[in-house]
């Protein structure tokens, strides 16, 4: 059945590259706008051989990095220092409520403004956007702790930290793991779309240059990229969560089933 299923998808995705071909040279779309698929895969071969191409995918790889762990650390801190303080907890709802729904690029006025076309100004819009996936994550694991296992913990001596460590922390983790898996991609989108708008270095601002210059077939083939690295970052992420979760019974159904 699974090997069916990855039959199913594999042709279905050779439809769609055979499609994007035939489409423009069937005269349906202008190439103009949409190259055949023969071009774009030129393009991308043309790519790989330009040294200007590996400086931009590794500035968009450092902001991502960079953005995505500043926002994991803060997250996770601030997380389980509102989740296990009820106080806090009702004290901060409204304000992350708030705060939450609020789109990182309209923070890119700001960003420009502050830190111009820097490194810094994409890691405000990745953190900012990135902070969200995961403290609300974390906020859910902690929330979800067993109130019976927790007060046994008190009753039985346990300090706060190691409340945390034995009971809240395993319970958490799962959670905390999704929301970095959610944090990931944003991180990703956030920081390609701040090089395409500000104009730092990075493939949005190269998808940007090929856009404004006429280079469509070098345009997509850069659009290609990014989804590409889109997908790395999606499996290295599950790949991640499978290897801290192997223990977990959820992970072990799913693998025995």
């Amino acid at each position: 059945m699974a090997g069916g299923n990855a039959l199913l998808g594999v042709l279905g995705f050779a439809t769609f590259l055979a499609l994007l071909e035939a489409v423009p040279r069937a005269g349906l779309v202008s190439p103009d706008y949409l190259p055949p698929l023969s071009r774009v895969g030129g393009a991308l071969a043309d790519l790989a051989g330009e040294a200007a191409f590996w400086t931009a995918l590794g500035d968009t790889v450092r902001g991502w990095f960079l953005g995505l762990a500043i926002a994991v650390a803060l997250g996770v801190t601030v997380g389980f220092v509102i989740g296990t303080v009820p106080v806090l907890r009702e004290f901060t709802a409204s304000t992350i409520e708030f705060l939450r729904p609020i789109p990182s690029v309209a923070l890119i006025p700001l960003a420009v403004l502050v830190f111009g076309t820097e490194l810094r100004s994409v890691l405000l819009l990745v953190v900012y956007a990135s902070f969200w996936q995961v403290l609300v994550q974390v906020l859910y694991g902690v929330r979800d702790v067993d109130p019976v296992a927790s007060e046994t913990a008190r009753t039985f001596g346990l300090s706060r930290w190691a409340r945390v460590r034995h009971v809240t922390w395993p319970t958490a983790l799962p959670y905390v793991l999704t929301g970095v898996r959610l944090a990931a991609a944003v991180a990703l989108i956030l920081a390609i779309t701040a090089e395409l708008v500000i104009g730092a270095p990075g493939l949005g601002n190269e998808i940007g240059i090929a856009q404004s210059g006429g280079a469509v077939a070098r345009m997509y083939a850069l659009v290609v990229v990014t989804g590409l690295l889109g997908v790395a970052v999606n499996v290295l992420a599950r790949r991640l969560e499978r290897w801290l979760l192997s223990w977990h019974p959820s992970l072990r159904r799913e693998v025995v089933s």
